[in-house]
């Protein structure tokens, strides 16, 4: 299986720029990120963006969820 490249926008502000670009199945609608004390969520609108030459998959952030106990 080959994966695509994808890029992250929208939620903390304090998420490194090095988490923001993640490697995904093809066909991958939604990212659930782990991130401190819970889950980050993004959503993929059809949105794509140039980066470095390489158009990516722009996932926009949604909601925010706690890491159950």
């Amino acid at each position: 299986m080959s994966y695509v490249k994808v890029m992250l926008i929208g939620g903390p502000n304090h998420l490194p720029t090095e988490r923001r670009f993640l490697t995904v199945a093809p066909g991958c609608e939604k990212i659930k990120l782990p991130f401190g004390s819970g889950y980050e969520h993004f959503l993929h609108r059809g949105e794509r963006t140039r980066v470095d030459g390489q158009e990516l998959p722009v996932y926009t952030w949604i909601m925010r969820t706690a890491i159950a106990e």
